[in-house]
C-alpha cells in the first residue's frame, strides 16, 4: 500500500503539460473588401472562388498548362524546398522517438586464463602447474537513460518539431503558388512581347515604303530633305523600339526556361487567344484568407511551436528523471546460459538533474519563449493584414486596368483616323510631313500602350489568384 501510495502522484503527473492552451490571435479583418465592379478576364463561365479551382481549372492555356506542368516538377529551387520538407519531417521522426524508450540488446563471450598460483609450504598438496581457463558468456536486453516526461518536457519538443514541420510544408505550398504565379506572368510577357514585336514589324515595314517614297519625291525635286529626314526619324524609332521589344520578350523566355526547369524535349501545344487565358474568379469573403494563404498556416504553425516550446522552458524549473532497466543471463557454458539459475536483472534511476541556482538562466529561458511567441503573433496577425491588402491591390488593380484598357481602346481608333488623315492631307498637299510624323508616332505608341494594359491585366489577375490562395497547387513530388 505504501509503495502504491507513493506511485500515485506519479502517475497524475505523467499527463501534466505545463504549455500554454494555444489560442488563435485575434484579427482585425474586415467583414467584406472593399466594392469594386469589374470582372477578371476570362471566358463567359462566371467567375468561381479562387480556393474551389485548381491551377488546370484557372489557367486554360494549353502551352501555359504545359509550362506549369514542368516547372511544379523540375523547378530546383522547389526541389530544394521538398528536400526542406524531407529534413523537417524527419527532425520531427528523431524527436518524436523520444517520447519513447530505447531498447537495446547486447551480449558478451568471453574466454579467461587465470595464472597459476604460487608454492605455499603450508599446503598439502601442491597446486595446479598451469593456470586455469574458463568461459563467461551473457545477453541482455534492457532500456537506457528513458527519461520520464512528467513535465510534459518531451511532448511538448515533439510538438514543436511537429509544427516546424507543418509549417516547412505550408511554406512549400506557398512557394509553388508563388512560382505558378511567376511562370504565368512570365509567359504573358512573352506573349505581350511577341504581340508587340508584330505590330513594331508592321509599323517598321510602312515605314521603310514611307522613306522610299520620301527619297522618290526628294529625288524628283517635289519635296525637301526635310521630309526625307522626318521620314528617316519614323523608321529609327520603329528600328530602336524594335529591338528593345526583342531584348525584353528574349529575357523573358531565358527566365522562363529556369522557372520551368530546363529547356523541354517535348513541343509545347497550341497556346489559346488572347481572351482565353483564365477562368474568372471572385474574391470571396476576407475571413477565407485565414484557410485558404498558405503563408498565414505556415505562420500559425510557427506560432502553435512557440507556444509549445514555452512548455518546454517551463519543464526546466522541474527535475528531469531518467530510468535505466536490463534483463539477461549470464553463465560459463553456452548450453545452460538461459537456465532460469543464470537470470540477471537491475532497474534504477538513470538520473535525476535539478538545477537549485542557475542566476536567473531558467527564468530568461521561459521569458525568451515567451518573447518568441508574442513575436510570431505579431507575425501572424501582420501576415493576415498583408493578405487582405494584397487581395483589395489586385481588385482595385482589376477595375482601373478594365478603365485604362476602354480608354486606351478608344485612343487607338482615333490615333488610327488621325494618322489616315494627315496622310491623306500631306499627299493632297494641304500639311506638311511633320504631321505624318507625329500621327504615326503617336499612333504606335498607342498601341503599344494597349498591348502593355492587356498583359498587366492578365498578370493582375494572376495576382488575384494568388493573393486569394489559388487552388489545388499540388503536384508528383518529383524526388
Amino acid at each position: 500500500m505504501r509503495k502504491r501510495a507513493l506511485l500515485l502522484p506519479l502517475v497524475s503527473l505523467a499527463g501534466c503539460n505545463l504549455a500554454p492552451d494555444y489560442q488563435q490571435p485575434v484579427t482585425t479583418l474586415a467583414p467584406a473588401y472593399p466594392t469594386y465592379e469589374g470582372a477578371a478576364p476570362g471566358p463567359g463561365t462566371g467567375p468561381a472562388r479562387a480556393g474551389e479551382l485548381g491551377w488546370r481549372d484557372f489557367f486554360l492555356d494549353p502551352r501555359l498548362q504545359a509550362l506549369i506542368a514542368s516547372g511544379l516538377t523540375r523547378n530546383r529551387d522547389l526541389a530544394q524546398a521538398y528536400a526542406r520538407i524531407d529534413q523537417a519531417r524527419a527532425r520531427y521522426r528523431i524527436q518524436d522517438a523520444q517520447r519513447l524508450p530505447q531498447l537495446e540488446i547486447g551480449g558478451t563471450a568471453l574466454q579467461n586464463r587465470d595464472p597459476p598460483l604460487q608454492f605455499d609450504p603450508g599446503q598439502t598438496r601442491d597446486p595446479p602447474a598451469e593456470g586455469v581457463e574458463y568461459t563467461e558468456l551473457s545477453i541482455y536486453g534492457g532500456v537506457s537513460a528513458f527519461e520520464l516526461d512528467l513535465w510534459g518536457r518531451v511532448r511538448n519538443l515533439a510538438k514543436a518539431e511537429r509544427e516546424r514541420y507543418l509549417a516547412t510544408l505550408e511554406g512549400a505550398e506557398a512557394f509553388r503558388l508563388s512560382l505558378v504565379a511567376q511562370i504565368a506572368a512570365t509567359y504573358f510577357d512573352i506573349r505581350a512581347g511577341e504581340e508587340r514585336i508584330k505590330l513594331a514589324e508592321r509599323s517598321l515595314a510602312a515605314r521603310r515604303e514611307g522613306v522610299r517614297i520620301a527619297r522618290l519625291r526628294l529625288d524628283s525635286g517635289v519635296t525637301s530633305t526635310i521630309d526625307h529626314d522626318q521620314a528617316m526619324l519614323l523608321l529609327t524609332q520603329a528600328e530602336t523600339e524594335i529591338a528593345d521589344i526583342r531584348r525584353a520578350t528574349e529575357q523573358s523566355r531565358n527566365l522562363m526556361e529556369v522557372l520551368v526547369g530546363g529547356p523541354l524535349e517535348a513541343p509545347l501545344p497550341e497556346g489559346n487567344d488572347i481572351l482565353h487565358q483564365l477562368r474568372a474568379i471572385e474574391p470571396g469573403l476576407p475571413s477565407d484568407l485565414l484557410e485558404n494563404r498558405p503563408d498565414i498556416r505556415a505562420a500559425e504553425h510557427a506560432l502553435r511551436a512557440a507556444n509549445a516550446n514555452i512548455g518546454v522552458a517551463k519543464a526546466a524549473f522541474f527535475p528531469r528523471i531518467s530510468l535505466t532497466a536490463a534483463f539477461g543471463f549470464a553463465s560459463g557454458q553456452l548450453d545452460d546460459l538461459f537456465d532460469g539459475d543464470n537470470r540477471a536483472w537491475s532497474v534504477g534511476a538513470g538520473g535525476f538533474i535539478l538545477p537549485i541556482f542557475d542566476w536567473g538562466r531558467r527564468r530568461a529561458g521561459v521569458d525568451l519563449s515567451e518573447a518568441q511567441a508574442e513575436e510570431l503573433i505579431a507575425a501572424y496577425q501582420r501576415s493576415v493584414q498583408g493578405a487582405f491588402r494584397d487581395v483589395a491591390d489586385a481588385l482595385v488593380a482589376r477595375q482601373r486596368l478594365a478603365e485604362q484598357i476602354a480608354a486606351q481602346t478608344r485612343t487607338v481608333a482615333a490615333q488610327s483616323r488621325l494618322a489616315r488623315t494627315a496622310n491623306l492631307r500631306y499627299a493632297n498637299g494641304i500639311s506638311i510631313y511633320l504631321e505624318v510624323l507625329d500621327a504615326e508616332r503617336n499612333e504606335f505608341s498607342a498601341s503599344q500602350q494597349l498591348l502593355r494594359l492587356e498583359a498587366a491585366e492578365l498578370q493582375n489577375a494572376v495576382s488575384l489568384y494568388a493573393a486569394l490562395g489559388g487552388g489545388d497547387l499540388r503536384l508528383e513530388n518529383p524526388s
